[in-house]
């Protein structure tokens, strides 16, 4: 599950519902879950006990600031501390504190494709830690990433927490580190989270939690398209549904239809039919071991240089070299 706040534009909205709910077996992006009602849900999930994923990374980083920061700052040198997506920055906010209290000369460059989401980010910080100095950066990862780089050859510690990669199956997720792989020099950092493959009804109550937050989540996607895009779907016809397999570490996200209906979507002008017991896929959120992500970054040609752990070992962060 992402820990991100995105905006997608309305015609990119309009294109994916489309073609999600017109496919065979039907999808629809989890990149969508996040709009202003979205956000504050997963704010939510985020303190629930039964979602670990976010504590867990908040203790690592708390415990291992001091060796972490020393892996990012490796000489005198001032460098760029680039964060994919960073979300409300709570984590990354203990980081940025130890490093601003060490005097380590560096500067915070978040990316985010959403303005309102750099802003306050921005904002907070410079009333919590105002000796941070901090650049934010709107667009897409890679495209602003790239831009990055080429107006400056400061050496490189790119973040990407929440174990964010797990919304790629592996296939995506080599893409994904070869496209970081190619913005790094020799001594440039990658910092990632992976959530770990654990006792499967831990994963299970993790995205299914008894206060039902999480199905308001995944049923807010529904009640966007109603919003944005004028349809009629009846929230409370839908199941959510979550499905782990221990063997591939792959948990999904479902919306089970509870019955035959049809929904009309007035801004695509499109009618969809369900059966019963019909599912809208929603998302993936891919569980690892350190072999699997040895396995990873040796396919994308990168190594792991460093692993900060847990101690339930639920939850590792990874240091990746070229």
């Amino acid at each position: 599950m992402q820990e991100k706040t995105t905006l997608i534009s309305t015609s990119q909205f309009h294109k994916d519902v489309y073609k999600g709910l017109t496919d065979f077996p039907k999808h629809l992006s989890s990149k969508y879950f996040y709009d202003a009602k979205g956000d504050k849900l997963f704010q939510q999930i985020m303190e629930m006990p039964e979602y670990y994923l976010t504590n867990c990374e908040y203790k690592i980083l708390d415990k291992f600031k001091d060796e972490i920061c020393r892996a990012f700052f490796k000489d005198s040198k001032e460098f760029d501390l680039i964060e994919l997506g960073a979300g409300d920055g709570k984590k990354t906010k203990i980081l940025l504190g130890h490093l601003a209290a060490e005097g380590v000369p560096f500067q915070y460059v978040p990316i985010d494709i959403s303005e309102n989401a750099l802003f306050q980010l921005e904002e907070s910080i410079s009333k919590e830690l105002p000796s941070v100095n901090v650049k934010s950066l709107q667009g897409t990862y890679f495209e602003t990433l790239e831009q990055l780089c080429n107006m400056r050859h400061k050496r490189k510690v790119i973040m990407f927490l929440g174990s964010n990669i797990g919304n790629l199956l592996h296939p995506q997720a080599v893409e994904f580190l070869m496209s970081i792989k190619k913005l790094m020099y020799d001594d440039d950092l990658f910092f990632i989270g992976f959530d770990q493959k654990k006792d499967p009804q831990t994963i299970l109550n993790a995205y299914n939690d008894t206060a039902g937050v999480t199905e308001r989540f995944n049923k807010n996607l529904l009640a966007r398209i109603n919003g944005e895009l004028d349809a009629n779907f009846d929230l409370d016809k839908f199941l959510h549904w979550e499905v782990y397999d221990p063997e591939t570490g792959t948990a999904k996200s479902y919306l089970v239809s509870k019955e035959n209906q049809t929904i009309y979507i007035n801004g695509l002008d499109l009618t969809v039919t369900f059966n019963a017991w019909e599912t809208i896929h929603t998302e993936i959120s891919q569980k690892y071991d350190d072999n699997v992500v040895s396995w990873l970054a040796d396919k994308a040609g990168m190594q792991i240089s460093r692993i900060f752990s847990d101690e339930n070992k639920f939850y590792k962060n990874y240091i990746l070299k070229k």
